[in-house]
C-alpha cells in the first residue's frame, strides 16, 4: 500500500511538472507571435507606417474591393472657380483618432471617406474631360501598380503617366513616388478623373490620365 501511495505521489508530481512546462511553452509561443505581428505592422516594404496604418483601420497594404459609389445627393451647383483659391479653408477628413487628414478608405468596410461632394464640385471640373484619352490599363483591385518616379504633377506607373489634381496636392504630400504601390479606380462622379489609392497609407487622390510615355 505504501509503495502504491509513493508511486501515485511521484506520478502526480511528474504530471504537474509536464503540465506547467506545457503552459509555459504556449505562453512563450504566444509572445513570439505577438512580437512578429507587431514587427509586421510597423513596416511595409521596408518603410515605416505613416498616418496610422492598418491597426487603425486604414492602409497597411489593404486594397479596397471596389471604388466609391456615385454620390446620390450632390450639393447645389456653385459658381465655377479655380481649385484651391488663396485663403480657401481646407476640409479635414480625419473622422477617427489616428486616421489621416487626407481622403482615405476604411479597411473594415471599404468606405471611401471624403468622396461625397457630387458631380458639381468645382474643384474637379474639367472643360475638356478625357482630353488625353482614357486609361487602357487595368483598373480596380485586381491589379497593383508600382510608382516608378515623378511627382504629383506627373508620375509614372508601368509606362503610363498621370497627374494629381492641384486641389489634392496636400493629400499626396507623403507619397513615395519611386516605390509606393497604388491601385487605380474609376471616379463615378467626376468626368475626366480617376482615383489613385495608396495601399501603404490608405489615402487617395483624383488623378488625370496624361497618356503613355
Amino acid at each position: 500500500m505504501k509503495k502504491f501511495i509513493r508511486f501515485l505521489s511521484v506520478l502526480l508530481v511528474v504530471c504537474g511538472v509536464s503540465f506547467t512546462r506545457g503552459i509555459l511553452a504556449q505562453e512563450r509561443a504566444g509572445q513570439q507571435r505577438n512580437q512578429q505581428e507587431q514587427q509586421k505592422g510597423q513596416q511595409h516594404g521596408g518603410q515605416p507606417q505613416q498616418r496610422g496604418g492598418h491597426e487603425q483601420g486604414v492602409g497597411g497594404g489593404h486594397i479596397p474591393q471596389h471604388g466609391p459609389p456615385p454620390t446620390r445627393t450632390p450639393p447645389a451647383r456653385q459658381p465655377q472657380r479655380q481649385p484651391q483659391q488663396q485663403g480657401e479653408q481646407r476640409r479635414t477628413y480625419q473622422d477617427q483618432e489616428g486616421h489621416p487628414q487626407a481622403p482615405h478608405v476604411h479597411a473594415q468596410d471599404d468606405r471611401w471617406v471624403g468622396h461625397d461632394t457630387g458631380r458639381n464640385d468645382p474643384h474637379y471640373h474639367l472643360d475638356h474631360p478625357w482630353e488625353h484619352g482614357r486609361f487602357t490599363g487595368a483598373i480596380g483591385p485586381q491589379h497593383i501598380w508600382r510608382l516608378h518616379g515623378g511627382n504629383r504633377e506627373r508620375f509614372d506607373v508601368g509606362g503610363f503617366f498621370f497627374q494629381a489634381v492641384p486641389y489634392d496636392y496636400d493629400a499626396c504630400s507623403d507619397w513615395l513616388w519611386d516605390s509606393d504601390d497604388i491601385v487605380i479606380y474609376a471616379d463615378p462622379d467626376h468626368d475626366g478623373w480617376y482615383l489613385a489609392y495608396n495601399t501603404r497609407l490608405g489615402t487617395y487622390v483624383h488623378v488625370m490620365y496624361l497618356g503613355p510615355g
